[in-house]
């Protein structure tokens, strides 16, 4: 399974690079798009869990760096819950 890294700017403009287990996040974000905070979290969300599923069925054992990476991006959702109109670019994918 290819790994792969995305660089992703918050609304602060601080970036992040991120981690999937699998090419599933390319499903789900387009390298140069920007997204809304509450849709950006839920994309990652539903692909983080997919991609630790085909970890799951691959190896006998979820990805737990998958579920790590999902916990950081919510963890820094929540500090711009307050900003109005918050925003997330996906820079790029790093493979």
């Amino acid at each position: 399974m290819p790994e792969v890294r995305f660089k992703v700017r918050w609304s602060d403009e601080t970036t992040s690079v991120c981690y999937s287990p699998s090419s599933t996040i390319k499903d789900f974000l387009e390298a140069g798009e920007t997204y809304e905070l509450d849709d950006f979290v839920s994309r990652c969300q539903v692909a983080l869990q997919l991609a630790s599923e085909r970890v799951r069925k691959k190896y006998g054992y979820s990805c737990s760096s998958a579920m790590d990476q999902l916990a950081k991006i919510e963890h820094t959702a929540k500090g711009f819950r307050d900003v109005q109109n918050p925003k997330v670019v996906l820079e790029a994918f790093i493979e």
